[in-house]
């Protein structure tokens, strides 16, 4: 796409914003009591919002000028905080995490596919050097401490000579007996198609009839591809079959590729520039219009003095600079407050940043002429407006100090000395004021940042994460949750509503600075699920995408190291000074049920699974807005714990289910396909994700890379994958029964947010009985009325 066509995808975007946000405005001055209608409203918002924010994210990754990146940037934030708080909104009012749109998606003509909030790529671009020399630092460190990802070697024991030998005879006799026996077997048939054609031999001398025979024979064949081909053709056209080289990257592609490629160095390029243009601009202007700013504004001042003596009889007080000096006195302020009955929306921490910024986008862009700037480089008179802004505030500072001397002298010249007295004496107390103050206690101030981070690699706490992407959790949607849930049956989510959720309230907020400290805070995670579900996957993910370092403070993890209570105060301040210092960052407590068991086993009472039960809140009180870490536990087992403690440091409880249909047989498909496997017409995946029912990811992974060997893979030419052969591999794996996802359930349903949740929606059903109730008497009392 060239330049034009990415402006223009922003004026749509900034148009249906803009169309947004007057709606929002309107609505939220309106008190509501309606439950339903309370929520379609909410999922509207937060529905168009997705659909502004998928746009905002392209036209930020792939524009070019510099200046006006800088105010899709912050558009870009403020959707995506106002996503945030949407969905906050939507948890609180229905009490549950999970949330179906599948009638508004129906009215609003979308697929649920253009639901999935993609991640900013700006989270890694923008920090790509940073990350890169970090994890250069680790792996070194990794590497000298011996607890680097290595190979497997497997030991290679010696042999005596006379075994060594004995070995190779025998391997030798096989191979020759194998080829003896291929050629007797050519033998044989030679022999046997020689006595066939002897017995044979009168119908073998008609010609006609040999012709005839193979022309059958070559017929059906032919026939047989003929049909082949045209019900493949019949299956492609209806959508049923993929088209030909269909997973194969088409030239187009690549060249889409190689462009994208040639932006972000255009970029990289406009923004040096823009950043050297700053410099040198405002220079410029200081040099040109410096000295005459600082005469205006002095000459302001000055009539502000004369006014205020012929007013009032006297000098004014000159402004402090903490208050703004000059600048408040020529400065306007309103405030507005609105009341209102019934339900309304939470007050909005990003509505400002958005109107602010779509309001400069009209001022300033909409109908900007830009046939000058065809390459999409920085404009100069912007700059020159902003830094204007910016070296008159400088030049004011300058000037308040120079005026507060003269206004001194004038107020000396009329009152003599008394102004000046109380002056001094108001400056000592600040001095005094000063001096008082409480230091905190640092046990690691004498030790670098550096130190500490060698420390914890080598120690074990600090590790690295692991390469995966977010889009490595492969799954489908829920099509009937909404359904389900009107029948008054919870649905089990999806793997793709998991995800979404690992999106909102982990990466977007870590992967922006802005969003964390304005949006909803949520400083702790808790994935919950059987085994193989992917959780420790979705921890990695987190860290890839956005970053991150990963801290391992598992139970099994941290036995024995730093041990007493002043070893673990020191560990644990150590890994949050880290995590604060090169945040973003992961706590990851892996196995948390260990951490809060209900009772210790005997086998696990040497390790002190529970160090770290006290400290963990403890640890979340101490984390602040500003501090993008995120602490993240994952368990299998949740209900060996105490409930209570772990729902008090976990505020968000995600349960990661086992797969459905849909979802495995997405899996399989393409589990199979990045493993080098090719699915045809004689591999039914359909049956495998049917019969595959209970098992999880891990098990599906751990069949296909059973089945799919070196060796396999290259006979797929000629002997096609088929379902029985990854069936085999699944008779020894155990899968997740329906008894243990029920327990996990009612597990689930004891957390506060569903003990809530069910409170409500017995009190709905009473209301519900009472109006019924009510609705009886009313026609009682008419009936007796007409008798």
């Amino acid at each position: 796409m060239s330049n034009a066509m990415y402006n223009k995808m922003w004026h749509q975007t900034q148009e249906a914003l803009s169309s947004l946000l007057d709606k929002e405005s309107e609505k939220m001055m309106e008190p509501q009591r309606n439950h339903v209608f309370i929520f379609q409203m909410l999922a509207t918002f937060y529905i168009k919002y997705v659909q502004i924010f998928r746009n905002l994210e392209n036209v930020y990754d792939q524009m070019v000028h510099p200046q006006k990146r800088i105010l899709i940037r912050k558009l870009l934030d403020g959707v995506m905080g106002r996503i945030l708080e949407l969905k906050n909104e939507m948890a609180e009012l229905e009490l549950t995490e999970f949330h179906y749109f599948d009638d508004i998606l129906q009215d609003l003509k979308l697929v649920p596919q253009q639901l999935d909030i993609p991640i900013p790529k700006y989270f890694l671009k923008e920090r790509l050097e940073v990350i890169k020399g970090r994890e250069k630092i680790l792996a070194q460190l990794l590497a000298d401490s011996g607890l680097g990802i290595t190979e497997k070697k497997y030991p290679v024991k010696p042999i005596p000579l006379e075994e060594a030998v004995k070995l190779i005879q025998v391997a030798e006799r096989a191979r020759q007996g194998r080829l003896r026996a291929m050629f007797m077997k050519q033998i044989y048939l030679q022999e046997y198609r020689a006595k066939q054609a002897r017995l044979l031999g009168e119908r073998v001398a008609d010609v006609g009839t040999a012709a005839l025979c193979i022309q059958k024979v070559w017929r059906g064949f032919h026939q047989c591809k003929r049909t082949e081909r045209e019900r493949e053709e019949e299956m492609i056209f209806l959508g049923m079959n993929p088209p030909p080289l269909f997973n194969e990257v088409s030239a187009a592609l690549i060249q889409a590729d190689r462009v994208t490629h040639l932006r972000d160095e255009v970029q990289v390029k406009h923004e040096e520039e823009y950043r050297d243009a700053l410099v040198t601009i405002k220079d410029d202007l200081k040099l040109i219009e410096g000295p005459n700013i600082k005469e205006n504004l002095q000459d302001e001042i000055r009539r502000w003095f004369i006014e205020c003596r012929n007013l009032t009889g006297t000098f004014p007080d000159y402004p402090k600079e903490e208050e703004g000096g000059s600048a408040i006195i020529f400065s306007n302020k309103t405030r507005q407050q609105d009341e209102g009955e019934g339900w309304q929306m939470s007050p909005s921490v990003f509505l400002n940043t958005m109107q602010e910024g779509n309001n400069v986008y009209k001022d300033l862009w909409k109908n900007k002429d830009e046939s000058w700037n065809v390459p999409q480089g920085y404009d100069p008179e912007l700059i020159k407006e902003d830094k204007r802004k910016e070296l008159e505030s400088e030049i004011r500072l300058q000037v308040d100090e120079l005026m507060r001397q003269e206004l001194k002298n004038l107020k000396l010249a009329v009152n003599r000395e008394r102004e000046l007295s109380g002056k001094t004496g108001r400056k000592k107390k600040k001095d005094k004021k000063r001096k008082v103050g409480k230091k905190d206690k640092d046990p690691t101030a004498d030790r670098t940042i550096e130190s500490l981070y060698k420390e914890l690699v080598e120690e074990g706490l600090l590790i690295q994460a692991l390469k995966v992407n977010l889009s490595d959790y492969i799954g489908d949607y829920s099509y009937l949750g909404s359904t389900l849930r009107q029948m008054s049956i919870e649905p089990m989510p999806s793997l793709l509503d998991v995800r979404q959720l690992i999106t909102l309230y982990g990466i977007l907020p870590l992967g922006s600075e802005a969003v964390h400290e304005k949006a909803p805070l949520v400083k702790s995670l808790l994935l919950a699920g059987p085994s193989g579900v992917g959780k420790k996957l979705l921890v990695h993910a987190i860290c890839t995408e956005t970053g991150a370092n990963l801290f391992d403070l598992s139970a099994a993890n941290i036995a024995g190291k730093y041990p007493g209570k002043s070893g673990l105060q020191l560990m644990l301040h150590m890994a949050l000074k880290v995590a604060r210092q090169l945040q973003p960052s992961v706590v990851w407590i892996g196995d948390t049920e260990k951490t809060f068991y209900k009772k210790v086993p005997n086998a696990e009472r040497k390790m002190e699974p529970k160090r770290l039960k006290k400290q963990l809140l403890k640890i979340l009180k101490l984390l602040k807005p500003d501090d993008r870490v995120l602490i993240v536990g994952t368990t299998q087992r949740p209900f060996d714990a105490e409930l209570q403690p772990l729902c008090k440091v976990y505020q968000k409880i995600i349960l990661v289910p086992r797969p459905d249909y849909a979802s495995r047989y997405v899996l399989w498909k393409e589990i199979i396909q990045r493993h080098g496997g090719v699915i045809t017409g004689a591999l039914s995946v359909s049956c495998l994700a049917k019969i595959t029912d209970g098992f999880t990811q891990g098990h599906i992974v751990q069949v296909v890379k059973e089945v799919l060997t070196e060796r396999r893979i290259r006979q797929q030419s000629h002997k096609p994958l088929t379902a029985l052969e990854f069936i085999a591999s699944l008779t020894s794996m155990s899968p997740v029964y329906q008894e243990e996802e029920e327990s996990f359930k009612d597990w689930y349903a004891k957390t506060p947010m569903s003990k809530r949740r069910a409170l409500a929606l017995t009190g709905d059903n009473k209301e519900n009985e009472k109006d019924k109730g009510k609705e009886k008497e009313k026609k009682g009392i008419k009936e007796k009325k007409k008798k």
